[in-house]
């Protein structure tokens, strides 16, 4: 019963996390409200655990979920959907300096004005977050290889900071990312055909 009470936050946020899987993979319009209670309640989990950048994060997450729900509520101008397509080359310096950039000013943030024990790593998985969001946005196939870094490193990092069910479910966010590397890879090449 104490590790329950314990970790009551870190199991609710991830059961969140898997009706969120789940009513993504059905393209379920609930899925914004479920992601909405699972960042709001990440917030107060990560804050606890001293995740200040994953904290920061899910507000990020949180203005994503409420423009996501909004344009799938408003819909698109554009009767064609949003073609699977590679990441272009001449967007890959800007956005690794970007990674760098971001990654460099959480550390030192963290390091500086926080008591963080694991600046580095928070502010890593928090960078390539910032783009993975804005790839998967894009939709460019490779956005999944920045989900499968920051899921293995996340998975660890939870581990660490005595998050066990959220890093678990980190866990299974990487086998999810490798399956639908497969799966888009697969969907671009038909659409080509």
């Amino acid at each position: 019963m104490e590790f329950l009470t314990a970790h009551w936050l870190d199991i609710v946020t991830t059961v969140l996390g898997l009706a969120y899987i789940l009513l993504e993979y059905k393209a379920s319009i609930w899925m914004w409200l479920v992601g909405f209670l699972m960042q709001s309640l990440g917030i107060v989990l990560y804050y606890q655990k001293g995740l200040y950048a994953d904290c920061g994060m899910e507000f990020y997450y949180l203005a994503m979920t409420i423009y996501g729900y909004w344009r799938w509520v408003r819909g698109s101008a554009s009767k064609e959907p949003l073609p699977i397509r590679h990441f272009p080359s001449r967007l890959v310096l800007p956005w690794t300096l970007l990674i760098l950039g971001l990654w460099g000013i959480m550390y030192w943030f963290l390091n500086t004005f926080t008591d963080s024990t694991v600046p580095m790593i928070d502010s890593f998985t928090t960078a390539l977050s910032v783009v993975g969001i804005w790839a998967l946005a894009h939709k460019y196939l490779e956005q999944w290889f920045i989900w499968i870094v920051v899921d293995v490193f996340t998975c660890g990092l939870y581990f660490y900071k005595d998050i066990p069910f959220k890093a678990s479910l980190y866990g299974l966010y990487v086998v999810i990312a490798v399956m639908g590397w497969f799966r888009w890879k697969r969907t671009m090449a038909e659409a080509q055909c």
